[in-house]
């Protein structure tokens, strides 16, 4: 319904119309249809009856999850609106909105759903409270980074920050900060009350309720006033226009980003183009895994370092290739485009491999033994579980299956219009990154990996796989390096670059770097499947001498006695006449 109200006032304000006006219906479906602004106003509304009508039939966690698909559905689109539709740093507007966006949404949904289920949990209050103090305070870092950075694309320099839209900017910040501090120090204050409410009965009850209230209102009092300056802030123009500018290059043109100098081995690694979202993801990645190192650690359990710094690497690296040179110059070139894509799908998926996050998490994250883990809920450590022994989860994760989803959808990317949606939309390049390197981690574990999940086949399948993994990667190098007819050729061969080769020089460039790469991980691959091969062989005989020594050789025994049993019949047995 609200949404509704926001689409009819929209266009309202937008056209200078009363919705009492005659002919204001006939007008608003133009708006609706015709209007780009219109067309995505009204796909959050539709986002937003679906989520209605699936709230009411839902009744499984599992379909709770999918339930969340329409809803970042409607907050992506949400997130091409405002400021963040400009021309001007729009794919890091949008990223750096979108993860705004979720982060608000989650801290103030859940907000919500725990204050409609604060009288079922009762005696559970103060667990419930702190496990959404700590999904809380990932919605505020999230929400603070992601605002920071959407306020500075539209200021250029410090002398801007006097303009209204600096002021506000400077003036949302402090705030955010100074109300996150007071509603942490509440909450660390409230929580343990909650949990010390020590005895049972209608007065604790009652008082764990107050208290509870009270962090509620907190929590109010804090978003109302980030959102009044956010609001504010959203409508005033910022400093930096969102036009694009009059004179253009073909390279702006098409990407939205100026183009980038010609690349030299130190501009790899000092031109950073961030993507917000994936930054976050990788950062997220480092902090979680560290801390679940840490929590092992504090209990006396050990866990290797060098996993942990394969971890951080690979997250470190996936920073890199998402943000860093490869995804600057992914833009315009095609080699470029194809080392970041390689990276994600044949470097970063092993070093992820080696670190065993899966293992990590079973251990480090708690088995809930309260009456919120008993029924159908599920914690983080409760969905792992359901994702690694679902069926989808077992069949994708199969060899077999996870070697077909690797070599198959590179040429369905490359060879269909998938390629160029990944150019042209954030979306489609999200698609990219998270795809390949989910296929790359499935790949790399049913090789090497010892995550729970996959039926690891024998060794000898898994070199057979791996060299069929190779000879592939070798046909698509070389078809790309032979090839004659240039890919997306109304982007890479319209960029307009001064500097550097010819588009289908550079992708033929591509192809040797797509066979070069691919063959390196894979090979580096072959080597550790060879590896665990003999020291499983090690593991074996070591084994058997053990019960060598317990028991004796049975096996040695039972051969030499069924050698003696066919001797012994072959001498009574009647000589040929």
């Amino acid at each position: 319904m609200l949404s509704i109200v926001r689409l009819v006032l929209t266009y309202g304000s937008v056209a200078g119309r009363s919705p009492a006006a005659e002919g204001f219906g006939a007008e608003l479906g133009v708006f609706v249809t015709q209007v780009e602004l219109g067309r995505t106003l009204l796909f959050i509304t539709m986002c937003a009856a679906v989520v209605t009508a699936l709230a009411l039939v839902v009744q499984t966690p599992t379909g709770a999850a999918w339930t969340v698909l329409p809803v970042l559905a409607a907050l992506w689109q949400q997130a091409q609106l405002g400021h963040a539709s400009g021309a001007t740093g729009h794919a890091q507007a949008v990223s750096s909105m979108a993860l705004h966006l979720v982060g608000a949404a989650v801290w103030i949904g859940g907000l919500a759903v725990l204050a409609l289920v604060v009288r079922d949990v009762r005696t559970d209050l103060s667990a419930a409270v702190a496990r959404y103090s700590a999904v809380a305070g990932w919605c505020f870092a999230a929400v603070a980074l992601s605002g920071v950075v959407n306020g500075l694309l539209r200021v250029d320099s410090l002398a801007q920050l006097g303009t209204d839209y600096g002021l506000l900017l400077v003036a949302k910040v402090v705030l955010f900060g100074v109300l996150g501090l007071l509603g942490l120090a509440h909450r660390r204050a409230v929580i343990p009350r909650l949990a010390g409410g020590g005895r049972a009965g209608d007065t604790v009850a009652r008082a764990g309720g107050a208290l509870f209230w009270r962090l509620v209102a907190v929590e109010l009092v804090v978003m109302g006033a980030v959102s009044g300056v956010a609001v504010a802030l959203g409508s005033t123009a910022p400093p930096v226009p969102d036009e694009p500018p009059a004179d253009a290059t073909p390279a702006y043109q098409l990407t939205g980003s100026p183009l980038p100098p010609e690349p030299t081995a130190e501009r790899w690694f000092t031109l950073w183009g961030w993507d917000w979202l994936l930054v976050a993801a990788a950062v997220a990645g480092i902090v979680v895994y560290v801390r679940w190192v840490v929590r092992l650690r504090r209990r006396g359990d050990h866990w290797s370092l060098a996993r942990t710094a394969s971890w951080v690497a690979g997250m470190l690296l996936f920073g890199w290739a998402t943000s860093g040179g490869p995804a600057v110059y992914g833009q315009v070139l095609f080699s470029a485009h194809m080392v970041e894509h390689m990276v994600l799908a044949m470097v970063v998926p092993v070093l992820i491999v080696l670190s065993a996050p899966v293992t990590l998490a079973l251990r480090a994250l708690p088995v809930r033994s309260t009456r919120l883990r008993e029924d159908a809920s599920r914690g983080p450590r409760e969905w792992i579980l359901v994702l690694v022994h679902s069926r989808f989860g077992r069949f994708v994760a199969h060899p077999v299956v996870a070697a077909v989803i690797f070599v198959v959808s590179m040429v369905a990317f490359y060879y269909t219009a998938v390629f160029e949606w990944s150019l042209r939309d954030h979306v489609g390049h999200l698609f990219m990154t998270v795809h390949f390197t989910l296929a790359g981690y499935l790949f790399a574990n049913a090789m090497v990996g010892i995550d729970p999940g996959p039926s690891r086949p024998p060794y000898p399948q898994r070199l057979l796989l791996l060299f069929a993994t190779m000879a592939f990667h070798a046909f698509f190098g070389v078809a790309l390096v032979s090839g004659e007819a240039l890919l997306v050729a109304d982007w890479f061969g319209l960029m307009g670059r001064p500097w550097g080769p010819s588009a289908i020089v550079d992708q033929q460039r591509g192809g040797g770097i797509a066979w070069g790469i691919g063959e390196l991980p894979t090979l580096a691959l072959a080597i550790g499947v060879a590896v665990q091969w003999a020291r499983d062989d090690e593991r074996t005989a070591r084994r058997r001498d053990r019960k060598v020594e317990r028991f004796g050789d049975t096996e040695l025994d039972d051969y030499n006695a069924m050698l003696g049993r066919l001797a012994e019949r072959d001498g009574q047995r009647p000589a040929p006449d």
